[in-house]
């Protein structure tokens, strides 16, 4: 199951890197001063998505098993005050992503396979 978590985080980790390097008007804006988050937005989307996929509703929860599960994947994972309040932030980022990802996504379409045809019952 750990490869195959591995495998869900880095593609989505991928995706959402190239997507938000293709289109940086989707980043929220950031001032120039300051302390920079440890956490880039490609990571805090990655984690936000495998949260709704895995079917996490509780952050803590999420941010203990993604420490136990994918701490190897993630430099940084903030505690559960600051990835609550960088969710809220990226609220407009996640849903735009959310909408790129789901159309572009081959996963979230029936797939035939071949040979095998509906019984007409």
């Amino acid at each position: 199951m750990r490869t195959e978590l591995d495998f869900l985080a880095t593609a989505l980790y991928v995706k959402a890197d190239d997507l938000l390097k293709d289109s940086p008007h989707l980043v929220p804006w950031c001032p120039a001063v300051g302390i920079a988050p440890q956490l880039t937005d490609a990571e805090l989307v990655t984690l936000a998505m495998m949260q709704a996929m895995l079917g996490f509703t509780s952050e803590a929860k999420w941010l203990r098993h993604a420490r136990a599960q994918l701490r190897h994947l993630f430099p940084y994972l903030p505690k559960q005050p600051g990835y609550n309040k960088r969710l809220r932030k990226a609220a407009e980022l996640l849903r735009r992503v959310t909408r790129v990802l789901a159309t572009d996504t081959s996963v979230l379409r029936p797939r035939r396979r071949p040979g095998r045809q509906r019984c007409g019952r």
